[in-house]
């Protein structure tokens, strides 16, 4: 496993994109997601789940392990 973040596999890396004919590295529209959700595949389901929830991780502009100013465990 990764230290930082998730680790996906090169070889799954696309696949969502190349299901529904979108280009590669182009952002997916909220309409899109709803398409492969509804999909028969369970396996395209399953990979617009991980797109939905992977949109609200922090995807940067913060360092991992330093405490927010407001965070009750750290004192702030």
């Amino acid at each position: 496993m990764a230290l930082h973040g998730i680790n996906i596999k090169p070889a799954n890396k696309g696949k969502l994109h190349a299901e529904l004919g979108v280009a590669k590295g182009t952002k997916l529209t909220a309409a899109e997601l709803a398409k492969a959700k509804r999909s028969s595949s369970p396996a395209e389901r399953k990979r617009a789940t991980f797109a939905e929830n992977a949109k609200k991780w922090n995807h940067g502009g913060k360092t991992v392990g330093k405490p927010s100013t407001s965070d009750k465990f750290y004192g702030g």
